[in-house]
């Protein structure tokens, strides 16, 4: 679906840090330290949904969660969104299980079924597999995506999606890897996989799949990177198409990382009467991430 144009305490305290299920990155010096600050969580209402967010920095779950409602009421259509922050252990979601035609964001989910086969089989990719993906991701190409697909097969797309846990993702039909039924929970699910160690992709795995990412053509570079601060390293894929019914669909993930940047987002769309005004509600959303967490003014598309 490629674009020619286009215009966010003692023994108590360590109790319930594990109660908490607390990342074993929290520093505990002693066990007379203090006593890490809870998580808050608030809502703000858009619709007859809630931007739901959940952090560990003072006063942020709330003034996110508020900024995002802002964001998006009123926009025609329907939307969804996930974000995660690794730094201030926040995460937001607005309809994050509600399912899309995935568009081209699906494409990533290809790539990582691929990295997934190809190490399974202890085998590199091969040249025309580099060619293939490269298009894939970096040009947004169809019928590189169509090839990999036909050679992954169902049942390695649904290995992949079981292994990364995106269990509401159900791959399309007879060939239609745009019509796969994606949320903006699983293609967060995808983004915090690409940017962390697991046991689904190696660190090899996971670096070549960003640097596709990182080097998408200057023409798909909106969406999620919009606002984005020029110090973080950015991340992108979006996905875009029109249907007879619900108008278009609008899509966009993204990872920024670098520079003490370590956060991601989804955010979905449809029922877009044109592909820039789906464009503008997934950057409306992108700003308010970008600027609550990284605390930026925008740098524009």
């Amino acid at each position: 679906m490629q674009r020619t144009r286009i215009s966010r305490r003692a023994r108590r305290g360590l109790a319930a840090l594990a109660a908490a299920g607390v990342a074993a990155g929290v520093a505990l010096t002693t066990l007379g330290s203090a006593e890490p600050a809870a998580a808050s969580t608030a809502s703000a209402p858009v619709g007859g949904s809630k931007v739901v967010c959940t952090s560990k920095k003072p006063g942020l779950a709330p003034h996110l969660s508020r900024d995002l409602a802002s964001a998006l009421d009123g926009r025609e259509g329907s939307s969804a969104l996930a974000v995660y922050d690794r730094r201030t252990h926040t995460h937001c979601t607005f309809r994050a299980d509600a399912r899309f035609d995935s568009a081209s964001v699906v494409k990533v989910t290809v790539l990582g079924a691929l990295l997934r086969q190809a190490e399974e089989a202890h085998r590199k990719l091969t040249p025309k597999e580099v060619r293939l993906t490269t298009d894939m991701i970096t040009k947004s190409d169809n019928d590189a995506t169509s090839a990999l697909w036909k050679q992954i097969g169902p049942a390695g797309i649904k290995h992949f999606l079981a292994l990364a846990k995106m269990t509401d993702t159900t791959p399309g039909a007879a060939g239609a890897w745009g019509l796969t039924q994606v949320t903006a929970g699983d293609q967060l699910t995808l983004m915090q996989l690409l940017t962390t160690k697991n046991a689904v992709l190696t660190k090899a795995d996971r670096g070549y799949a960003l640097g596709l990412m990182r080097h998408v053509e200057p023409d798909q570079r909106w969406g999620a990177p919009a606002g984005a601060p020029a110090t973080a390293v950015t991340h992108v894929k979006d996905g875009w198409l029109p249907r007879a019914s619900d108008g278009w669909r609008v899509h966009s993930v993204g990872s920024f990382t670098g520079h003490g940047n370590d956060y991601g987002m989804a955010v979905l769309s449809r029922g877009n009467d044109t592909m820039d005004y789906g464009v503008d509600t997934v950057e409306n959303a992108a700003r308010v991430i970008h600027h609550d967490l990284a605390g930026t003014g925008s740098t524009g598309r």
